[in-house]
């Protein structure tokens, strides 16, 4: 079975949605372990489905490049196939990203390479955009300039808000995730 670690930082959502797709075993995939850079709400859904967690933040260290060194070693216990940044909110060391890329992949809130960065909503909005949406793409050693894997439109609303607009975009997010790790598995993408 092709093995998923992933990583959060936030309330989990994107990994809930893998999850559950990862539970019906014609979809090719299995959730092996969830990692996060601190005690983050999203573990819980990792637990109630009994997929183990680890936690290591990034304070506990003196650089950013040990920090992530101890973060390659507890994702490579599991050894994956893929490593999905699911609402992993910390920029990764180029070590850490050259030795996992291709195999590691991330999603963003906006149809790169429009709107990178933590506040691609928030920038969309500003900047008076009619469409937005999510890309799923590799991770290199940029910030969300990596090769694209797959990107989905949403209509911004003439009345939208921030939180608005990317709750919406967060259910687009989490189906096209899904869809993308599903394709992946069964190599019907590649990421090489």
């Amino acid at each position: 079975m092709f093995s998923v670690v992933a990583l959060i930082s936030g309330s989990g959502s994107n990994l809930r949605a893998l999850l559950e797709a990862a539970n019906n075993p014609l979809n090719g995939f299995k959730i092996v372990a969830v990692g996060s850079d601190n005690a983050a709400d999203g573990l819980a859904h990792a637990e109630l489905f009994g997929v183990p967690t680890f936690v290591v933040t990034p304070g506990a260290f003196e650089n950013r490049d040990k920090w992530a060194d101890v973060l390659y070693d507890n994702v490579m216990h599991f050894n994956p196939d893929l490593v999905v940044l699911a609402g992993f909110m910390k920029i990764l060391p180029a070590s850490f990203v050259g030795a996992l890329s291709p195999n590691l992949i991330n999603t963003h809130p906006s149809l790169l390479p429009a709107f990178p960065g933590a506040h691609a909503v928030r920038d969309a909005l500003a900047a008076g955009a009619k469409t937005t949406g999510v890309t799923i793409h590799v991770v290199d050693e940029g910030v969300d300039t990596g090769p694209h894997i797959a990107q989905r439109e949403v209509e911004v609303l003439i009345d939208d808000n921030e939180f608005d607009l990317h709750e919406r975009i967060k259910a687009v997010e989490r189906d096209l995730l899904v869809d993308t790790v599903k394709k992946i598995a069964a190599k019907t993408i590649s990421l090489a």
